[in-house]
């Protein structure tokens, strides 16, 4: 009930003035019980009940912090509304995990999903479904697929099917996406224009040409023939698969080609080395009007030839992408390799900024010059943090140039100070340095009592080559024999532990490589050991 408040009445009005000391008392009486009016009115205003602010705003945050630091509090304040009782709309439920998977704060959206009420998840499978591709983003496809099996209309909707088969492909398990689509087919879930370019990515990953031929038809039966999203996809595929001819016809039935379609062909050829081909493709993409970006241009610097390099480059100077961090690198490369060291020094002296790329393509291509280390001085007080290819460069070099203290300095950093366990590679690296430089026993000695896992070709490889350098019979037969069993066709070893029991004069030797290479239908050329 509201209560109309009259204005207080003027006391002075209604009285005659008689005396000075009349209208003192008059003047204080007006006082008083002005004063008691405005405490009645407090009183009555004070009877009201305070206003209730909204749950998700009770600690409001000021504009300054950053997306996540809001989707924080919201969900803290979430957390407090659901414990003074207050029921949640779904809505909200959806629109927290909507944000938490475009800002990718999977922290976030694990404690969002501990405050969603089961009964919930169980009947709604819009949450459900946002949940799941959360998880399924993140890798945590187990716990996907747990949601995935607890859904209760999962046989509605294409879109958890789908989250899941992209989870399962991004994490490499291309089987179970596979396996995945196959379920979703005899279920009677029809696909979508979303659903073929996750599997058939799942087919081009592990080179399935035929299942991916089995996919393409359905996406026809489909009506998803036309799907320019699904074109795109089925020409990376037939690509990456082997079919280049059939991926170019793909890719002509295209109507409105867009970059994406361009850079698939041109990506294709290319891998497939077909490098005229692929230039052509280039052209297209400046002749039809697009501009193209750092896949494309990547992509041909990294097969071009010096004078296509050189042109290139003019381009994307003229049209100031020169500094794109994937251009830049593939520039460095392409003078390096072509021994335009000082194009490639300028090149990395001047960029704008660098990423950890950067530098291992710039120690990469001084494998055999000295400054190799000054480089890696200059990334460390440029406080980057190397990664296993910048080690696996660095030990590369130190071995060409014979710089073994150097190398194990390197090694032993590689894994005290930045806390990396040294792959196969490093130990090739270290097998190499060790071997070059004559220390045949401590590369054999290292690879025997220090690797941590079991020695592949790569290392026995570099062990082998070492003692054919340094004529070591003895270490080279368990090397070469090693390699006999882990590379049963590699014609390189055999020709490496021929061309040893020829230096060492052990010809009886050679003739019974010579024989086990003629059992196993390998090829040698003989020589008179008379």
């Amino acid at each position: 009930m509201i209560t109309i408040l009259s204005q207080p009445p003027s006391f002075c009005a209604s009285l005659p003035l008689h005396c000075a000391s009349k209208n003192r008392r008059s003047n204080r009486e007006k006082l008083r019980k002005q004063k008691l009016f405005f405490e009645n009115r407090k009183t009555a205003f004070s009877s009201y009940p305070k206003s209730t602010p909204t749950p998700l705003f009770i600690h409001h945050k000021p504009l300054s912090q950053t997306k996540l630091q809001a989707l924080d509090a919201v969900i803290k304040d979430l957390e407090i509304s659901i414990q003074n009782g207050i029921t949640i709309e779904v809505e909200i439920f959806a629109s927290l995990l909507e944000t938490c998977f475009q800002l990718r704060a999977i922290d976030l959206g694990i404690k969002l999903h501990s405050l969603i009420p089961r009964d919930l998840l169980r009947k709604n499978v819009g949450v459900s479904s946002k949940l799941l591709r959360l998880y399924a983003s993140f890798g945590l496809v187990d716990d996907a697929h747990e949601l995935f099996d607890q859904m209760p209309k999962r046989n509605k909707f294409a879109f958890p099917w789908n989250s899941l088969i992209s989870g399962y492909s991004e994490l490499g398990r291309y089987e179970d996406a596979i396996a995945l689509y196959f379920q979703m087919e005899e279920e009677g879930i029809e696909p979508d224009q979303f659903t073929y370019p996750r599997v058939l990515k799942a087919c081009a990953r592990m080179g399935s040409i035929r299942v991916g031929e089995a996919v393409h038809r359905d996406a026809v039966r489909f009506g998803f023939g036309y799907d320019m999203f699904v074109h795109n996809a089925l020409v990376d595929m037939y690509a990456k698969c082997g079919d280049i001819v059939k991926a170019r016809r793909v890719f002509d039935k295209i109507a409105c080609k867009d970059l994406i379609s361009w850079n698939s062909m041109l990506t294709g050829y290319i891998r497939h080395g077909l490098l005229v081909e692929a230039l052509d493709i280039f052209r297209g993409i400046i002749r039809n009007g697009f501009q193209p970006d750092s896949v494309a241009l990547s992509a041909v610097l990294t097969k071009a030839r010096l004078r296509i390099g050189v042109q290139i480059h003019g381009w994307v100077v003229r049209h100031g992408v020169e500094w794109n961090l994937s251009v830049a690198n593939s520039l460095i490369a392409i003078y390096s390799n072509n021994g335009k060291l000082d194009q490639a020094r300028w090149l990395f002296n001047h960029m704008p900024e660098r990423d950890v790329v950067c530098w291992n393509t710039i120690i990469s291509v001084h494998c055999n010059d000295p400054e190799v280390l000054t480089y890696f001085e200059q990334l460390e007080r440029d406080d980057v943090l190397p990664d296993n290819v910048t080690f696996v460069s660095l030990l590369s070099a130190c071995a060409h140039q014979g710089l073994v203290k150097d190398g194990e300095r390197l090694f032993s950093i590689m894994r005290e100070k930045y806390g990396i366990r040294p792959i196969v590679e490093h130990y090739a690296c270290m097998a190499n340095l060790y071997g070059r430089a004559g220390l045949i026993d401590k590369a054999y000695a290292m690879i025997i009592n220090k690797m941590e896992f079991v020695a592949g070709p790569t290392v026995w490889g570099a062990l082998l080559y070492a003692c054919y350098l340094h004529e070591n019979v003895e270490i080279g037969e368990i090397a070469a024999h090693k390699l006999f069993e882990l590379e049963p066709d590699n014609e390189h070893n055999f020709e490496l532990m021929l061309k040893i029991y020829r230096k060492a004069g052990r010809f009886k030797d050679v003739e019974m490589v010579e024989k086990m290479m003629a059992d196993r239908g390998l090829e040698f050329y003989t020589t008179n050991t008379s």
